[in-house]
């Protein structure tokens, strides 16, 4: 599992690495989000499902559940969002820490329940996230494309 895991985050952190800072935080008309959110909401997804963030994890900042997590917007931002540089940083360790995840681990069932899909191992998340990060990079990347042509 983690060679796709590896190619679907990989994918992420290509693109991410070739975003200029100055259009991480544009907003382009019909969009929900900027590409920083994107970025950083795809950190914070797996690492609430897999680690239990923010209540039982401190691989990341805390500060970054108000920022990230569904429903935040960038509009309400309290906080100053981290740089994509640091963003990248994150998202690297955290694939480390992904790919060290044991069969064991991802066979053990869900303490917890989804408002949607039938979720009931941790296996069964991890593929989801999977789904997830390349939906998000599609979004990402359609949202460049509409502020480069600005």
């Amino acid at each position: 599992m983690s060679d796709q895991f590896d190619l679907t985050r990989s994918a992420v952190l290509s693109f991410v690495e070739n975003v200029d800072e100055k259009i991480a935080d544009v907003q382009p008309e019909y969009f929900n989000n900027t590409i920083r959110w994107h970025v950083g909401h795809v950190l914070v997804t797996p690492e609430a499902l897999l680690f239990g963030f923010p209540n039982h994890s401190e691989n990341v900042p805390k500060s970054y559940s108000d920022m990230f997590n569904t429903g935040t917007r960038p509009a309400d931002w309290q906080d100053t969002p981290p740089s994509l540089s640091e963003l990248v940083s994150e998202l690297k360790n955290q694939q480390t820490r992904i790919k060290e995840l044991s069969d064991d681990f991802l066979k053990q069932e869900l303490p917890y329940t989804l408002p949607f899909g039938n979720f009931k191992t941790y296996g069964d998340v991890y593929e989801m996230i999977l789904q997830h990060e390349n939906e998000h990079l599609g979004k990402m990347k359609a949202m460049k494309q509409v502020v480069d042509a600005l």
